[in-house]
Order: structure tokens, then C-alpha cells, then sequence
């Protein structure tokens, strides 16, 4: 008798440890090669069962299914945008009606630069490439990433629309597609909801874990000033000045060429410490080197020709 409220207590154990497991899994994923990765995804909120709980993995993805996952899964959004009107998903694909439930992912997979064919149907059937290309085109939304410069082959690459070719180069790259044991990619065969999970959940990896290309300022067009000074009777100072957008840029001597009687030279900007913020103020910025003054002091020309170009160059005694 008194061992009956300890085996009440781990029967509901077990009972709320079944309970939080369905919870995390569909009912018809079970030994599913992405089993894993579509249990994450539920538990994120970003993959939604039918009213018996299952997903239905090997059936194939709609584009209002691809499409609203794509952007629901990376978060893509148009928040940045500011509207004359509410933009219709009609506006960007005539056959996608505009109070269906995946219209505004179709809005924002157009203003996100998804390239998705404006022809589509909603219950039109994606294809392997052609849910490939949007994912890719999805990732790059969210950073700019390196990627080594290699071409992998593949057994089927003259099936695959030359369109989308680069975008299923840069997934394999990045491990978010792999190629089955035959090296081939099935680019024209319907994507099963398993796979387009799986692309998903390794496509939101990448993502999260890969370090974005820090963006680095422009270089400034530069109007550089020339002036010279004698030091003494053998050497000219000579000085360059330009003006930049901001005080965080600099200015230095890339180079002296020597052509003849001439001493050009060549300057170029030194650009600002991304991680500074700098008052958004024109500033004149200068930099200075010695050349024998036996040498006349020029800038480069600009117009694309071979000559050098005196500026306008101040001699100063």
C-alpha cells in the first residue's frame, strides 16, 4: 500500500514525459531522415501540422507551403519599407489571391528579392531547383557570406536551370544540400516537405552560425589639389589635398611613378574604422612627401589617358 503513491507519480511522469515528446514531433515523421530537423523546426513555430497532428513528409511542397516557409523560417519581413499604400500580393503575382493565408509571405518574398517566377500558382508543385534558388536568395538577406570559389559536380548538371545554378552551387558549398551516392541533384523532380524541412533547419544553421562580411565604407571619388614647396635648393615638399565625405577618412601616398622629368603621384584614401561612429561633415584632408626638386611634382591623369596631369598644382617659393 505504501508503495502506490510513488507508482502514481511515475506514471504521470511518463505520461508528461509522452506528452511534451508529441508535443516536439508529428505523428508520421517517425525514422523520417529529417526527424530531427523537423521536430526543431516545430518547436520553433515555424512548421504547423494538419488536425491530426502530422506532417506529411514525404508529400510534395506547394509554392504557397515553399514559399511561406522560406520566409517564415528566415524571418524576412519588409519592415524597412515605407508604403504609399498597402501593397497587395496581387501586385507582384496576378494568380496569388490577396486574403489567402500565405499573401503577405508572397509580398515579402517579392520585396526580398526572392525571384520567384510572378506566374505561379499557389498550389502549384516546386520543384528541387526551383525551392533551391529562393532559399539561397533568402540567406543572402541576412549577410553578405564568403564562399570558397570551387564548382561542384554534378551527375544531372545539364537538367538544372542554368538560373539557379549558382544558387545550388553555393548550398552544396555550404552543406545545406547534399548530393545522393550517384553525385546527382534531381533539379526537375517535385522537393518533398521532408527536404525542403531539412534545407530549412541547415539553411537557418548556416545563417546563425557563419560569420557575415563586415561592410567596408567605399572609397570616396577624390578631386586631390597638388601644391609644392622648396625646402631648400635639392628637395620640394609636396603636399596633396582632397576633401572626404567624413573626418573618419584619411589620405596617403599609394605611390610615386617616375616618367621622365616628372614625379606623379599617386594618392588614395584611407578609409574610416567601421566600428566608429563620425559626424556626417565634408572635411579636407591632406598628405605630404619629399621628391627631388629637380623633378616636376603631377597627378595622374583621370581621363583615362597615359599622361600625367599637372592639377592644379601650386608651386609655392
Amino acid at each position: 500500500m505504501r508503495k502506490r503513491p510513488i507508482v502514481i507519480i511515475m506514471l504521470v511522469a511518463m505520461m508528461l514525459f509522452t506528452l511534451g515528446q508529441s508535443a516536439l514531433a508529428f505523428k508520421d515523421v517517425k525514422n523520417d531522415a529529417n526527424e530531427q530537423k523537423i521536430a526543431e523546426l516545430k518547436k520553433l513555430g515555424i512548421l504547423n501540422g494538419n488536425a491530426q497532428d502530422k506532417f506529411n513528409p514525404k508529400g510534395n511542397l506547394t509554392y504557397a507551403e515553399g514559399v511561406s516557409l522560406i520566409v517564415r523560417g528566415l524571418g524576412l519581413n519588409i519592415d524597412n519599407i515605407r508604403f504609399i499604400r498597402a501593397p497587395k500580393a496581387s501586385d507582384y503575382y496576378p494568380n496569388v489571391k490577396d486574403d489567402a493565408w500565405y499573401s503577405d509571405a508572397f509580398i515579402i518574398a517579392s520585396l526580398n528579392g526572392l525571384e520567384i517566377p510572378n506566374g505561379v500558382k499557389p498550389n502549384d508543385i516546386m520543384t528541387r531547383e526551383q525551392f533551391a534558388h529562393p532559399l539561397f536568395k533568402g540567406m543572402t538577406k541576412k549577410g553578405d557570406y564568403a564562399f570558397i570559389e570551387i564548382f561542384m559536380l554534378l551527375e544531372d548538371e545539364a537538367e538544372v536551370n542554368k538560373d539557379y545554378m549558382d544558387s545550388i552551387q553555393k548550398l552544396m558549398i555550404s552543406k545545406v544540400v547534399t548530393l545522393d551516392k550517384t553525385n546527382k541533384f534531381y533539379p526537375k523532380k517535385a522537393i518533398t516537405r521532408s527536404d525542403a524541412a531539412g534545407w530549412l533547419y541547415d539553411a537557418i544553421q548556416f545563417v546563425k552560425e557563419t560569420a557575415t562580411i563586415p561592410n567596408s565604407p567605399e572609397q570616396p571619388t577624390l578631386d586631390p589639389k597638388l601644391t609644392v614647396t622648396a625646402v631648400n635648393a635639392d628637395i620640394n615638399k609636396v603636399t596633396v589635398t582632397a576633401q572626404v565625405p567624413h573626418p573618419g577618412y584619411g589620405l596617403r601616398i599609394a605611390s610615386i611613378e617616375f616618367n621622365g622629368d616628372q614625379a606623379i603621384i599617386h594618392v588614395e584614401a584611407v578609409l574610416p574604422d567601421p566600428d566608429k561612429m563620425y559626424p556626417q561633415v565634408i572635411t579636407d584632408v591632406q598628405v605630404s612627401t619629399y621628391v627631388d626638386a629637380k623633378l616636376k611634382p603631377v597627378l595622374p591623369a583621370t581621363s583615362g589617358g597615359s599622361e600625367a596631369s599637372t592639377g592644379p598644382a601650386i608651386i609655392v617659393q
